[in-house]
């Protein structure tokens, strides 16, 4: 008896064993994406946290499921990633969503608000204050689901040929700026132009800009812009912060394996992390690297903050009284940035205040 037992038993197990293999076979499948960036390879960062997320997946998953990156220009153009994900062309795309207002100004909540957030006010406003939810239920319009997965930071205002010695000086400077900031800009007189990273610096070298924003000294000094513009302003007040996401065709998401999609989640967030952790670390070197070779560093006059804010302000009513979506998005984010806003002007700010005022 104990023999037929030991025998039926075994036999159990081994189909057992043949009914379960297909199935973890099933849940770990061959899956190859393809990943326009929006920015050139020269951005180690911006480029590399393409890389880093296509190593990280693939490593993650034993090599099932792989990512390849491509450069701007190798597949589409650096501001076309949305469209040939939304029509898929290529899987996902890691950009900035401010690039893409002139299809909707609601694009530009997932990035960053001019006189907005900070990078980790935005960040929790993203994670826990509701905003992945309101941007994702946009994004499932153009067939896109975005995950955070890079962020530069507060960003610097820009190189400029000329100095800035009040709100006077920017009527006709014709601007390299994208996204809101540049429709801001246009209201304190500016002729905003959205140029793609790899072309700023010949269209400042042969003067058709007059002046360009970017990201911030790490990134900047790569480009050359201070080579040919001498004065380098801050702060970057469109761009406190700027989440790059990963934008990812909402049919290939969909389709994707849970354990995929868990895994694009946490290596996005870690790619985040490396991405902003990286700017951190270099941008004081590369400040110091570009005032040895003659960069001016300015800060913008107060008149120039003042008209800028109050203007931030009148574009948000215009676009909530006219678009739903952004009306919806824009009254959640105020309610967050209020209270946020009164909790940084008790712990943080006094902090790095006191901090700053000891540095020469």
């Amino acid at each position: 008896m104990h023999r037929r037992s030991f025998i039926k038993g075994a036999g159990l197990a081994a189909a057992a064993t043949t009914v379960a293999a297909p199935a973890i076979a099933q849940s770990m499948p061959k899956i190859s994406w393809r990943l326009t960036s929006s920015y050139p390879k020269s951005l180690d960062t911006l480029y590399g946290i393409s890389e880093h997320l296509s190593k990280r997946i693939a490593e993650i998953t034993d090599g099932n499921f792989t990512i390849q990156p491509f450069a701007a220009g190798e597949l589409v153009g650096g501001l076309q990633a949305l469209d040939a994900v939304q029509e898929g062309t290529v899987e996902c795309a890691h950009t900035l969503s401010s690039f893409y207002i002139g299809k909707d100004p609601t694009f530009q909540f997932d990035t960053s608000l001019p006189f907005g957030l900070n990078t980790r006010q935005h960040v929790g406003w993203l994670y826990y204050g509701g905003g992945r939810e309101l941007v994702n239920e946009f994004m499932a319009g153009y067939n896109i689901h975005a995950i955070p997965a890079g962020n530069t930071g507060a960003q610097m205002g820009g190189w400029y040929r000329k100095e800035i010695n009040s709100l006077a000086d920017l009527s006709g400077l014709k601007m390299r700026i994208a996204g809101m900031g540049g429709t801001i800009m246009a209201r304190l007189g500016v002729v905003p132009q959205q140029i793609a990273g790899g072309d700023i610096y010949s269209a400042l070298e042969r003067g058709t800009l007059d002046a360009a924003e970017f990201s911030g000294p790490y990134d900047d000094e790569k480009l050359g812009f201070y080579k040919v513009a001498k004065y380098y302003y801050a702060p970057g007040w469109w761009e406190g912060t700027a989440n790059a996401s990963l934008y990812i065709n909402k049919e290939k998401w969909d389709s994707l394996p849970p354990a995929y999609q868990a895994a694009l989640e946490t290596i996005s967030c870690e790619t985040m992390t490396h991405c902003l952790a990286k700017y951190d670390a270099n941008n004081p070197e590369a400040l110091y690297r570009l005032a040895a070779q003659g960069t001016e560093l300015r800060v913008f006059p107060q008149d120039l903050l003042e008209a800028g804010y109050s203007a931030s302000r009148e574009v948000y009513t215009e676009y909530a009284a006219q678009n739903p979506a952004f009306k919806k998005m824009y009254d959640q984010w105020s309610a967050y940035t209020e209270k946020q806003r009164v909790w940084n002007r008790l712990a943080e700010l006094p902090f790095d205040g006191f901090l700053a005022s000891k540095v020469r």
